[in-house]
């Protein structure tokens, strides 16, 4: 198959939905060699962050000499960012010969009465084949969905990451954090070290766990700290910060992500290579600190465009909409602020109005391209609590291109919701990041 028909038939799979188990996978890994078992992995779970911290955790074992292979999910604009190694996106013609390689196993286990595996198990089978193949020295690996029964949770990891755990994913995962962060805690293996940025009750959970599979977690708040370095002189262009962890200290670091929760993710990223060189990784400081400056995660927290200052964030659920709230406040204390706003059905869409919509002048309510939008119109009966100026335009384009229209001096356009919103309203102002499918 050529490069687009591979994408097809891959696409295609979604008819399969979201079917958490780990029987498929299992079966198709075995029929392909098990490669999952030949690679040394970092499994990185959570409600959000899991993506910047998966960043951070490669690029600083990339700057220690290392060939890293990074695997997260969903991506922006092209398939092709789901497989990195060092940085660089896996070829096209790379996942066209993967996915046609992949096709006979698929068809053959429906021939011999198994389930059809799902598009992200099939994703998550080709991440294991071609970075084996690629010889990676360490795997950072993205869960998907959950922990216990996500497809990713079929490897034995050197060390498993929690980043926290807050309500999302409420009809798969559960409707209580304690009930969520069990899910999450799935990804905790019998003595593997666990790294875990989380707090109260699901701290709660994720520490008895640990204690039943014989782990002494690493706690980020407790036994390695952060402090941020530049309250008196925020700029929009990165955190300073100081990290205090288990095996000395990292003063002077700098990270290119806003918002004071990236440096949660940053100690927590320390924390795992500090497990890493435990276990015998040579990782120095000046590597840690050149790794942490070149990490780069898009649509978080940013800054797309000056003249006027449009701010980009997938924030997709009410702990991110906190997290981008406290980055506002941070960074543009004075600023009206005009937002470009659609969020998924399945959301807690009021929670995330209550907390944005007090710094809103005017509020733009677009539609995701998700069948799992719903009533998408809705949101703009939330944002009419806290502002008169509310319009509804279904186009992402057309609702992006009013924003640019609308913007007052001064005024800062913030477009965020959904990650497949987030995603087109980026690709309409950088053009040259457009999907290839």
């Amino acid at each position: 198959m050529k490069y687009m028909e591979a994408m097809a038939y891959l696409q295609q799979l979604t008819k399969f939905g979201i079917n958490l188990g780990l029987g498929r996978i299992e079966e198709l890994l075995k029929r392909l060699g098990d490669p999952h078992r030949r690679i040394r992995v970092i499994h990185v779970g959570g409600t959000n962050g899991k993506g910047s911290t998966c960043t951070m955790i490669s690029t600083m074992l990339q700057a220690a000499g290392f060939k890293v292979g990074l695997f997260t999910s969903p991506h922006l604009h092209s398939y092709t960012e789901r497989y990195l190694i060092n940085g660089e996106r896996i070829l096209p013609q790379r996942v066209a010969k993967l996915i046609t390689d992949f096709r006979p196993h698929l068809e053959a286990m429906v021939a011999g009465g198994f389930e059809h595996p799902t598009e992200f198990e099939v994703s998550t089978a080709m991440a294991f084949v071609y970075f084996l193949e690629e010889d990676v020295d360490y795997l950072v690996l993205e869960v998907g969905m959950g922990g216990a029964i996500d497809s990713t949770n079929v490897v034995s990891p050197m060390v498993a990451v929690i980043t926290n755990v807050a309500m999302d994913h409420m009809d798969y995962l559960g409707q209580t954090v304690k009930e969520i962060a069990a899910v999450k805690a799935g990804i905790i293996k019998l003595g593997v070290p666990l790294v875990t940025a989380a707090a109260g009750e699901a701290l709660e959970v994720i520490e008895g766990v640990c204690c039943r599979q014989g782990v002494s977690p690493v706690v980020v708040g407790r036994d390695v700290t952060w402090r941020s370095a530049n309250l008196k002189n925020l700029t929009p262009s990165g955190e300073s910060f100081e990290v205090a962890g288990r095996l000395g200290g990292y003063p002077d670091l700098m990270v290119p992500l806003l918002g004071e929760h990236q440096l949660v993710n940053a100690a927590t990223a320390v924390a795992c290579i500090e497990v890493l060189i435990e276990q015998g990784a040579i990782v120095v400081y000046p590597q840690i600190r050149e790794g942490l400056a070149a990490a780069r995660w898009p649509a978080r927290l940013e800054i797309v465009r000056q003249q006027p200052t449009v701010l980009i964030d997938g924030a997709h659920n009410y702990d991110g909409a906190v997290s981008l709230r406290r980055a506002l406040d941070r960074y543009f204390p004075d600023r009206p602020v005009l937002y470009v706003l659609g969020m998924l059905g399945d959301k807690e869409r009021a929670r995330v109005v209550d907390v944005l919509g007090p710094r809103a002048g005017t509020v733009i309510v677009t539609r995701p391209n998700s069948p799992r939008a719903g009533d998408w119109h809705l949101l703009a009966d939330e944002a009419r609590r806290f502002t008169g100026r509310v319009e509804l335009i279904e186009s992402i384009p057309e609702a992006v291109g009013r924003a640019l229209e609308l913007v007052r001096p001064g005024e800062l356009v913030c477009i965020t919701g959904s990650f497949y919103m987030v995603a087109e309203a980026r690709e309409v102002l950088m053009p040259d990041q457009r999907a290839d499918f």
